[in-house]
């Protein structure tokens, strides 16, 4: 059976990993002991890297959701016999709520199987492979549960129906009458761990999760304009967080192609520094600013004491720094695309502008860090000075550029939010001599970035110094301060980028980017909201929101001709686009009525700068 495209699948997650399970009911993707550890199941990435599937024998169609505010997913297959309902979760830690879910799950998948209507013939599929497909286990029945145990990992699977054994497979065949329901419990633990996986019941697994994931929404009550779909966002936001730490992986996969066929297929599972800072303003707006301290605390922690070394720009989850790239090249890839890669080597690069990203996150949630620890106060601080002494420096930029350094706009743009939050800060982070080092440093970048930044004959903010070559994201400049969007120059650059970049709403990065860069997308419809372009705004944001799957998920990109999502999925980066557009045009649309728009307790608006 061929495996579901990348937009067809689900997101599940229980706070240290992810699965990824298909409109057939086939989970692809599973890395249970955390989101960057190797897969049990991996078919996403290869025939014979693993799947598990329950689905009707015969022929089927099938819709799904998720049940109101959970990451729990019910898909129902209509068959010419009868209706069925699978309802598919990862476990939470039994009695866990609020911000208390995530922190110590017990690594179970659940799966309740429940006849709605007539009789339907099922057939459940148990294919575990693990280390990315490379590691065949024996299956083992002993007491009702199979067990399958090879190097450092093994899986438990308890189920109340007959199952056939293969040296490396499981099979079962029953029947889902109306009323009659089925249990799959799936645990796993590490080889040499002293515990067995737990297995307990999956009817109680898929409560407790629901109960678990709704009282973590109701404590965040994001009021503003499209509701439905920037709570959706901050769930699935929350779904990639590594609760032992608190940090935020980019996706859920690894390699899953920029372009069907292309060699950009890197592994997203890690934690790069933009995202962390986009990810707290994305919180913020979506009334969830309690997670501040914690994540600035693990960014310091995991920096440890920074120098005159570039910063690094990306951790594992628990603040790992080698994060060296391999090819899997034993795998086919998704849809032939290889190389298939784990790892990413772009931990390795200068990116200038995560100076600016985590300054502006701490600038935002001030009122959060109060008091200022010790830890927070030298990085805020250091930070900073790396800005004065390297804003003129090449960097890879935030596409990671694999080539050559450039000096993109979007850096030094970048570089003088650092230089502006921290002369904000004042003697919060440094004395007077460093704020009047920042101050004339920040002055400096900018008449630098309005000089050559600039292009006449483009007409437009250009991605790098004397370059004739657009970029999205220059995009930033009105979002973080740097020019009012309703500037001359900045309406220029909005109108030039969106003739030459844009198609229905999808907004490449480059020329030849290969997809609509979903988070760009969003990004200038909250440039067209601050511009006052409300009704515009809305029209690109609508488009936008159209475009997730039936799920409300989104991957990294968005295929302008096909309409089809490629990139790994879901994308931390698009959905806190999503959140961050929102929030503008709230902005806006309460600017235009004359009201001061609501913000939590604490917060603050980040005051923009003119030019």
């Amino acid at each position: 059976m061929r495996t579901g495209r990348i937009s067809e699948h689900g997101f599940l997650a229980d706070g240290c990993s992810a699965a990824l399970v298909d409109r057939a009911g086939a989970i692809n993707w599973w890395c249970p002991h955390r989101f960057d550890a190797p897969s049990v199941f991996g078919r996403l990435l290869g025939s014979d890297a693993g799947y598990w599937s329950v689905r009707p024998e015969g022929e089927f169609t099938s819709t799904r959701s998720y049940l109101d505010d959970t990451l729990v997913l019910r898909t129902v297959f209509s068959t010419s016999t009868g209706a069925v309902a699978v309802t598919d979760t990862l476990a939470l830690e039994p009695g866990a709520r609020g911000h208390e879910i995530g922190l110590r799950p017990p690594r179970v998948l659940a799966r309740v199987v429940e006849g709605l209507s007539g009789e339907v013939p099922m057939r459940t599929d148990y294919v575990p492979r693990f280390e990315y497909g490379r590691v065949r286990a024996y299956l083992v029945e002993r007491d009702g549960v199979i067990s399958a145990a090879a190097g450092v990992c093994r899986l438990d699977l308890r189920a109340d129906v007959p199952l056939s054994l293969t040296d490396a497979a499981a099979v079962g065949r029953f029947t889902a009458r109306a009323g009659s329901t089925h249990r799959f419990t799936l645990g796993y633990a590490p080889t040499y761990s002293g515990t067995d996986p737990q297995l307990p019941d999956a009817a109680r697994v898929v409560a407790d999760a629901v109960t678990g994931w709704r009282s973590w929404a109701d404590l965040h009550d994001y009021r503003g304009e499209y509701r439905d779909q920037v709570r959706r966002s901050a769930m699935v936001v929350q779904g990639m967080t590594y609760g032992p730490s608190g940090a935020v992986v980019a996706a859920a996969t690894a390699s899953l192609p920029e372009q069907i066929g292309g060699d950009r297929n890197y592994d997203y599972r890690f934690v790069w520094l933009r995202d962390f800072s986009l990810t707290l303003q994305a919180l913020w707006r979506a009334a969830c600013p309690d997670e501040a301290d914690r994540q600035f605390t693990w960014v310091a922690r995991a920096m440890g004491r920074i120098g005159d070394a570039p910063v690094p720009i990306m951790y594992g989850v628990e603040g790992e720094r080698d994060l060296t790239e391999h090819d899997l090249d034993h795998l086919a890839g998704y849809d032939g695309s290889r190389p298939v890669l784990v790892g990413n080597d772009a931990w390795r690069q200068r990116q200038n502008d995560v100076l600016g990203e985590v300054l502006d996150a701490a600038w935002l949630m001030r009122h959060y860090l109060d008091p200022m620890s010790p830890e927070v106060r030298h990085l805020l601080h250091t930070l900073a000075d790396q800005a004065v002494r390297d804003w003129h420096r090449p960097d890879a930029g935030m596409w990671e550029a694999r080539d050559a350094e450039r000096h993109y706009v979007s850096s030094k743009v970048e570089c003088w939010t650092a230089l502006d939050r921290a002369v904000r800060f004042g003697p919060r982070i440094g004395e007077p001599a460093d704020v009047a080092r920042w101050a004339a440093a920040r002055d400096e970048v900018r008449a630098v970035v309005l000089d050559r930044g600039w292009n006449e004959r483009v007409g437009a903010f250009t991605g790098a110094f004397d370059s004739d070559d657009l970029d999205a994201s220059v995009l930033i400049m009105p979002l973080v301060g740097f020019l009012p969007a309703d500037d001359p120059r900045m309406r220029a650059t909005m109108d030039v980028v969106e003739r030459r970049l844009s198609r229905d709403g999808l907004l490449r990065r480059w020329d030849d980017d290969p997809a609509g860069f979903v988070i760009c997308s969003f990004w200038l419809a909250a440039c067209r909201a601050e511009a006052g372009e409300i009704d515009r705004a809305r029209q690109m944001f609508e488009q936008l929101t159209a475009r997730a799957n039936d799920l409300g998920l989104y991957a990294e990109q968005i295929d302008q001709a096909t309409g089809e999502q490629v990139g790994n999925f879901p994308q931390a980066f698009s959905h806190i686009g999503l959140i961050i557009a929102a929030g503008r045009i709230t902005d806006a649309v309460a600017r235009r009525a004359g009201e001061r728009a609501a913000v939590p307790t604490g917060a603050a608006h980040t005051e923009g700068a003119t030019g």
